[in-house]
């Protein structure tokens, strides 16, 4: 679990660096609550990101030494 300061440096990556809109990050944030699955896998499943994205994030988490 990310927290604050982290979750908000991995959503200003998705919008910023991947260029997600604001709309599809609060979709996901929601289902990955209600479902309590990490958030790339709930941005992949509901297709808001390719697989190069999903892979660009993992390795932006890796980078920065994050869990989700």
């Amino acid at each position: 679990m990310l927290n604050r300061h982290k979750r908000r440096a991995f959503i200003k990556f998705l919008h910023h660096d991947l260029s997600l809109p604001r709309s599809s990050i609060q979709l996901a944030l929601r289902q990955g609550r209600s479902q309590r699955d990490p958030l790339p896998m709930v941005l992949w499943q509901y297709g808001l990101v390719t697989l190069t994205q999903l892979e660009q994030i993992f390795d932006w988490i890796e980078e920065k030494g994050y869990e989700t």
